[in-house]
């Protein structure tokens, strides 16, 4: 350690070191951007068990290198892809959770890259920018290591971490996390902490920093429509026999109203108010709903016209049909009336929406609706609540400080008509509020081939979480973080 970072260290404890750890950073960009690519080129798709080995590399690498930065770190068996658990405490003051994953998509179709995914590339644009091309280069693994690297600066420069870290890697959420249940179960109480960061989300723009104050939640459900005991000859029975398909296209007309809401008895019966002051942040947004709905080639909202698209999308509850499966669908003509029609249904929730409540109702209206001749079975494919961050968080207001130090900008509350399951999870599981703060851009082709993560996103990530790492630590020293005990 140089003089001039000892100069910043009192009886060790980091009182002011925060411009020479960014310049730390800056300096080891290199080395942290050759440690992405080693990450990288493991391709860890979590769905395909054929990969399984290639998952544990994975979750050894990440241990591995947070027990190179001095973390208590081991790579924990599940029933599927392991885990990673990692600690760093201090004796006193805040302590952070942060969650990623290391698992990918795959990539195929594979001629659609413009080089093997799985072995990382840069690309130089005419803005000046670089795009560092490979799956899971933005979803998760650029992102992810964001956090662990400015752990490793703080650690080269001060010795320590300000405050307390523990890290919490899963190699299955791409494939909806069918591990973490039981994980809890086991390992729950070893995550307690103040608050849980995660780094999966997006900017708001490409210089806009932003936090993603909601997620909605999320039903899945599939449904299974038999009529007859066989596939019949339209000619033979055209008009007297039950077409499962009219059926379910009826019934699936029945979930939505002219007006574009959803129909379902009770659907919005339980919906949680949004909270005055995150409304107030949304309308700031200035949100071009013509251009959200021009790039995907619409002109027009299909949606509750009460409400813009912006709430649309974000503060109030869908229902899409995924997929529709029946009858005959290869070359040439097949003149059956089928047996079967399956659809795949999702349903985005809102604060206040229970999944298991909705999917009670959902399946009633099915039912109440289904014509004599036809048997309707039900397949759920899980679900997670909607969550909200309270506005008046004292963890929000010191990440947003740190964002602003770094951006220039004053960073805004966004919100999201996805998913991330891990955040109602931990909330509903272990009591813990998330801080979703994100750096990839709209346009970094997540699940798609030829996925990016800017080598700008990168590094000023790194450097985003230094700033916000020093302070939640300048909030424990003032006293304005209320800390577990």
């Amino acid at each position: 350690m140089s003089t001039e970072e000892r100069s910043y260290l009192g009886d060790g404890v980091p009182q002011q070191p925060v411009e020479v750890v960014l310049r730390h950073a800056d300096a080891h960009v290199n080395a942290s951007l050759d440690r992405l690519f080693q990450l990288l080129r493991i391709p860890s798709i979590s769905c395909d068990a054929l990969y399984a080995p290639q998952c544990r590399e994975a979750a050894s690498w990440l241990a591995n290198e947070l027990l190179g930065i001095g973390f208590d770190a081991s790579v924990r068996p599940t029933i599927g892809n392991p885990m990673v658990v990692g600690h760093h405490k201090k004796a006193d003051g805040p302590h952070v959770l942060f969650y990623g994953h290391y698992d990918v998509q795959p990539a195929e179709p594979f001629e659609a890259w413009g080089a093997n995914p799985f072995e990382p590339t840069l690309k130089t644009q005419p803005d000046g920018d670089t795009h560092i091309v490979a799956r899971g280069a933005s979803d998760d693994k650029g992102q992810l290591l964001t956090f662990i690297e400015a752990c490793r600066s703080w650690k080269a420069v001060t010795g320590g971490l300000p405050i307390s870290v523990s890290m919490f890697f899963e190699g299955e959420e791409e494939s909806e996390s069918p591990s973490m249940e039981s994980f809890l179960d086991r390992f729950g109480n070893e995550l307690a902490a103040d608050v849980m960061l995660l780094c999966d989300t997006y900017l708001w723009k490409d210089t806009v920093p932003a936090i993603t104050a909601m997620f909605r939640g999320i039903l899945e459900e599939e449904i299974e429509i038999r009529c007859a005991n066989r596939d019949l000859h339209s000619g033979a029975y055209g008009n007297a026999a039950r077409n499962p398909i009219q059926t379910l296209a009826e019934l699936i007309a029945s979930l939505r109203g002219a007006n574009g809401e959803v129909t379902i008895e009770g659907f919005y019966d339980d919906i949680e108010e949004l909270d005055e002051e995150v409304r107030s942040q949304l309308l700031k947004l200035n949100f071009a709903a013509d251009a959200f709905l021009g790039d995907a080639g619409l002109s027009q909202s299909a949606g509750d016209a009460s409400y813009s698209v912006l709430e649309q999308i974000w503060t109030r509850p869908s229902c899409d049909i995924n997929g529709i499966v029946g009858g005959y669908y290869g070359d040439g003509v097949k003149t059956i009336i089928p047996s079967r029609a399956v659809a795949k249904i999702s349903f985005r929730l809102v604060p206040g929406q229970d999944p298991e409540k909705i999917q009670s109702k959902f399946r009633a209206h099915i039912r109440a609706r289904t014509p004599v001749d036809c048997k309707v079975e039900f397949k759920g494919h899980g679900g997670s609540p909607a969550s909200v961050i309270s506005p008046r968080s004292h963890f929000l207001a010191s990440a947003r400080a740190g964002l602003k130090q770094e951006w220039g900008c004053e960073p805004v509350l966004i919100g999201s008509g996805g998913s991330i399951p891990i955040v109602g999870v931990v909330k509903h599981r272990l009591g813990l509020e998330s801080l979703p703060i994100g750096f990839a851009r709209s346009d970094n082709r997540h699940h798609s081939p030829n996925e990016k993560y800017d080598l700008s996103s990168f590094q000023k990530g790194i450097r985003s979480w230094i700033r916000i790492l020093a302070e939640f630590s300048i909030q424990r020293r003032s006293g304005q973080i209320l800390v577990r005990r």
